[in-house]
């Protein structure tokens, strides 16, 4: 049997990435049958669809490659239920809850681009993908059951690494580490004064009859919500920020709150609905201005901290205790910046956002950048400084500069060493269907069927 080559493909297509919420249009039928899964022909076209739009062109076909990954996602589902291996209900809503406020994020949590691009509400979706959800936990759980902890010693590091083709080494970009300071204007008590006066004349003309939901669709600051007419969704207790949590709790059904403060400025809610822990409520959001002066004085206060590092009068790693944001990613790191791609404090410069690249540029290790402004995922400003702590040249990969991650190419090798093996020995002993236009396809799936079945 001629087994997928990557380990990683293996779960494809449970990844939940937003092209494959996209609906799809494809005439359906089922193409492979393995113990009680199927494998419709839609699925196989989205895989091989969402593959080739982030790819380049000049790959070989994934098709095959796909189906084949497709097999194995059917049946290690089929073996972990054979298996009796548990998923509880709360795990899933758990899970499926994070994905989808990810995804949400990514439209800044406006549901209705939400639905433009999906075609169906939230609720809809959750539904749809709950049990594709819970079939992704089940091969994930059978997957690490089969792996276990697997671990490599430097010896099978070092033995990995010599195994490589000289002309096939990877050549690693420059590389950098930062830490950083955030710290976020002030509003002055002009504006914040000014925004409280607006928001009570809002709360007046809803209590003297004005529609809520038309007022927060017109005078919202939270642009995500006003098209919902300040509609936030259903919210589980912890996903709010305190300050509106605890006031949101307390309302009664469809009663309005007075002014609440938080980190995003002066709120009026109204709470919907209530279902145990989870409310429906929605809210008009009034964000007092930052002004010029404002940004001035931010910039000027984070210099002067700068300047105190620099003077050696306290570390950077103790500035950042005591006057980084705390909501800052970075700030529970001691102000190192972590790499989102790979979950490491190194990052290739192209990965920079610009702000960061244009300030660490011409910086020599162990200096710090002079304070600039970046904007945060909500639009709000921020200012930061930045460390400088290492930068590589450019360089091919070696072991005693690359270490870390030949290691952990070593490990991921091993492991699916291991997978395979156990597929080797497990699959024939499975109950498997290909249709025969398909297998003529690819003939290489038709050693999934050692015999006829």
């Amino acid at each position: 049997m001629k087994l997928s080559k990557f380990i990683f493909l293996f779960l494809f297509a449970f990844q939940f990435n937003l092209n494959l919420f996209a609906q799809s249009k494809t005439i359906d039928k089922i193409i492979a049958k393995v113990g009680g899964e199927i494998i419709l022909y839609s699925d196989w076209q989205e895989q091989i669809s969402f593959l080739k739009n982030k790819q380049s062109t000049n790959l070989d076909d994934p098709s095959c490659s796909i189906l084949e990954n497709l097999l194995i996602q059917k049946f290690m589902i089929n073996r972990a239920k054979v298996d009796s291996i548990e998923i509880k209900d709360e795990e899933i809503e758990q899970q499926l809850n994070a994905r989808l406020e990810q995804i949400l994020a990514y439209f800044n949590n406006d549901f209705q681009k939400f639905e433009e691009y999906y075609g169906q509400s939230v609720a809809d979706t959750r539904e749809r993908f709950k049990e594709d959800l819970k079939n992704q936990l089940l091969a994930e759980r059978l997957q690490n059951k089969i792996i276990g902890d697997i671990r490599v010693t430097p010896e099978e590091t070092q033995a990995f690494f010599d195994r490589i083709p000289k002309d096939s080494i990877p050549y690693f970009n420059s590389e950098v580490e930062i830490s950083e300071i955030v710290y976020k204007p002030k509003v002055n008590a002009t504006q914040k004064k000014a925004a409280k006066e607006k928001l009570e004349k809002i709360l007046m003309r809803i209590r003297n009859g004005e529609d809520f939901g038309k007022i927060a669709s017109l005078v919202s600051d939270d642009a995500g919500s006003a098209k919902n007419e300040g509609a936030l969704g259903w919210m589980k207790r912890g996903s709010l920020v305190p300050e509106f949590e605890a006031v949101a709790y307390n309302l009664e059904k469809d009663s309005i709150s007075g002014i609440v403060e938080s980190e995003y400025g002066l709120h009026l809610i109204q709470l919907l609905e209530r279902r145990g822990n989870s409310i429906l409520s929605r809210h008009i959001l009034i964000k007092p201005k930052i002004e010029t002066e404002d940004l001035n004085l931010a910039a000027h206060y984070l210099d002067s901290i700068r300047t105190m590092i620099i003077k050696d009068s306290i570390p950077f790693e103790t500035a950042v205790r005591y006057f980084s944001d705390k909501k800052a990613e970075s700030f529970n790191n001691g102000g190192l910046l972590l790499n989102p791609k790979t979950g490491t404090a190194t990052f290739e410069t192209s990965d920079l956002d610009p702000d960061v690249f244009f300030a660490i540029d011409g910086l020599k290790i162990s200096e710090i950048s002079k304070p600039f402004v970046s904007t945060e995922l909500d639009g709000s400003k921020s200012y930061r400084i930045v460390k400088l702590l290492s930068k590589t040249a450019p360089h091919k990969a070696n072991l005693k500069q690359d270490y870390a991650k030949i290691q952990s190419a070593a490990k991921d090798f091993k492991k699916n060493m291991k997978f395979q093996e156990w597929l080797g020995n497990n699959v024939p002993k499975a109950y498997i269907e290909i249709d025969p236009s398909i297998k003529s396809m690819c003939p290489e799936v038709g050693s999934w069927i050692l015999s006829e079945q």
